[in-house]
């Protein structure tokens, strides 16, 4: 059986540490990568429905259908607050 050499203990034991060091910032890196691509993707997404809804409003005919359509999709005016109200229709059954 041969005996290990105090430099091959040595060198065996800086490439363990070496390793050991970077373990932390690889882990670090494959998740942040992972979450970079998750909200790549979302992005992509909601660039995708942007394009969608720019080309309807385009397509939008009178000024008044722009904004009924916008307030449908929940927009306001700068300077306007939203209130969003609930049971209308069951109001109106009572009354």
């Amino acid at each position: 059986m041969t005996r290990l050499r105090p430099t091959r203990l040595l060198a065996i034991g800086g490439l363990l540490l070496v390793g050991f060091l970077y373990w932390k910032p690889t882990q670090t890196y494959l998740h942040a990568k992972q979450h970079l691509n998750s909200r790549s993707a979302e992005v992509r997404d909601l660039r995708a429905e942007q394009t969608r809804l720019q080309k309807r409003i385009a397509l939008a005919g009178t000024d008044e259908q722009l904004v009924r359509e916008a307030r449908r999709l929940g927009l306001v005016k700068p300077g306007e607050r939203l209130f969003i109200v609930r049971g209308i229709s069951s109001w109106r059954k009572h009354h």
